[in-house]
């Protein structure tokens, strides 16, 4: 018996998954306050019968979709290691004199900069701007106030500093995800974000500066810090010493050491100091990897920051990964993906045009489908063979994914970031939105990158070989 002949399928065909996927998310997210998990898998079923009914086999789609979550498996290990990383780096003092470092610079006249740079520092150690703007970011808005700082500059503020770590930090889960999706280095990925981010930032600080000196008029009388600061005293040993496994780490991403052990021997580096600064038991510096290190100073906000890390905090990250990949891969193994891609990039006929639809593409998700990931995964997965064909490193979608991904999410009020921040900060995204000027800046740079050539990356120079049949 002969198979019958796949359907192709037209654009309105192609975009039923997609939107299917915006009301599953709406209603589990909005309603139900759950996370994405299910509807994706709902979209994924979705998807997988509308292939199916179109001629596509059980096997095909099956296949499709193992292949789609294929591609991040290194990514999920990196993600595990991270947490073991993060579990160890907190029991040792590491995270904790990062912080303490952080909230020492802050300083009277100059305090959105300074407010900025310590969500840097904290967001760049921990990999987490959730949790940087949950605690650090929460006692910024305190002190913004008492000094009759609007509190929309604060947040935009700190915004910019904690999604600085979110983008650039090897401990975070877009800067894994974006280079996974992709199949770029996720070291390489995070060196080519340099050139998009540093001018962003730099131009964010001095912004801040103008504005810090404008509005600062009283001196810094912050209990909240100084709490937070005699807290890391009591509970942990801030040697400087401390400071090396980071540096290490840092070193082996200079030296282009592969991802997993240098993160790895980061973790390791963490146990060994815990021990030696810490004087903790190697029962606890296993248990702090295994589920996280719990903080128990006493002091609420300190607690809420340090008790996180362990490989099983990244468990529902690694679970989210997999439906979203397997939803892509499903999209893409059924045709829809290439039919919604060709259709846009119908419009990119220029590196320029093509990097301007990525960056369009990654706000519109997270307009649309309101979670990070989904801007981040979604795209990859559309433009990743037109990037090819044209003979482009994957290192410059990647980068375009975290550029506009990545930073937008926290932007929009129904994102789940963006949600989160307004609940957080107390300040509506849109009125903090003008001064977050990195989420801002760094989406328009990329697009003045793609139409110029600079910084634009040739698969050959990265040594990239493309998959057969692929121009």
């Amino acid at each position: 018996m002969s198979t019958p002949p796949v359907r192709s399928f037209v654009l309105w065909q192609s975009l039923i998954p997609v939107f299917s996927l915006i009301i599953f998310l709406s209603i589990n997210i909005v309603m139900f306050e759950g996370t994405p998990h299910i509807p994706l898998i709902m979209g994924t079923v979705v998807a997988g019968a509308l292939a199916l009914s179109q001629g596509s086999s059980w096997r095909q789609v099956e296949e499709s979709i193992v292949k789609g979550i294929t591609v991040a498996i290194q990514a999920c290990l990196i993600l595990m290691v991270i947490g073991m990383l993060i579990g160890t780096w907190i029991a040792a003092g590491i995270v904790p004199i990062m912080i303490y470092a952080g909230l020492k610079l802050l300083s009277p006249f100059i305090f959105l900069v300074t407010t900025c740079l310590i969500c840097s520092l904290v967001s760049l150690a921990t990999g987490s701007s959730w949790s940087t703007a949950g605690t650090v970011g929460v006692a910024l808005i305190g002190v913004g106030q008492g000094l009759g700082v609007p509190l929309p500059m604060v947040a935009g503020a700190i915004i910019s500093g904690s999604y600085l770590g979110d983008k650039m930090s090897p401990l975070s889960d877009t800067t894994n995800l974006a280079p996974a999706v992709v199949g770029a280095d996720m070291f390489k990925h995070i060196r080519h974000m340099v050139y998009t981010t540093l001018p962003a930032y730099l131009i964010a600080l001095v912004f801040y500066t103008l504005l810090g000196f404008i509005t600062v008029k009283t001196r810094v009388e912050s209990a909240e810090i100084e709490t937070i600061l005699a807290a890391l005293e009591q509970n942990f040993s801030l040697h400087p010493l401390l400071f090396t496994p980071p540096l290490l780490v840092i070193a082996m991403v200079v030296l282009r050491i592969p991802a997993l052990p240098a993160l790895l021997g980061g973790a390791v580096l963490g146990g060994l100091f815990a021990v030696i600064f810490q004087q903790a038991s190697m029962q606890s510096v296993m248990a702090a990897a295994q589920s996280g290190f719990i903080s128990t100073t006493g002091l609420d906000s300190v607690d809420q920051l340090l008790s996180r890390g362990g490989m099983e905090s990244m468990l529902s990250t690694v679970a989210l990964i997999i439906c979203a990949l397997a939803f892509g891969g499903a999209m893409e193994g059924g045709g829809m993906l290439g039919v919604i891609a060709g259709a846009i990039l119908r419009l990119a006929r220029s590196t320029g045009t093509l990097i301007l639809s990525t960056i369009v593409t990654c706000i519109s998700m997270n307009l649309i489908a309101p979670d990070q990931y989904l801007a981040v995964v979604v795209p990859g997965r559309m433009y990743r063979d037109a990037f090819r064909r044209r003979g482009l490193a994957m290192i410059n979608l990647s980068r375009c994914l975290e550029d506009s991904g990545t930073l937008v999410s926290p932007l929009v009020p129904w994102n789940t970031c963006g949600a989160y921040m307004w609940a957080t900060l107390g300040v509506y995204p849109l009125a903090y939105l003008p001064f977050a000027f990195v989420n801002i800046l760094t989406p328009l740079i990329s697009v003045f990158y793609g139409f110029t050539g600079i910084t634009i990356r040739s698969a050959s120079a990265e040594g990239e070989r493309f998959d057969e049949g692929v121009k």
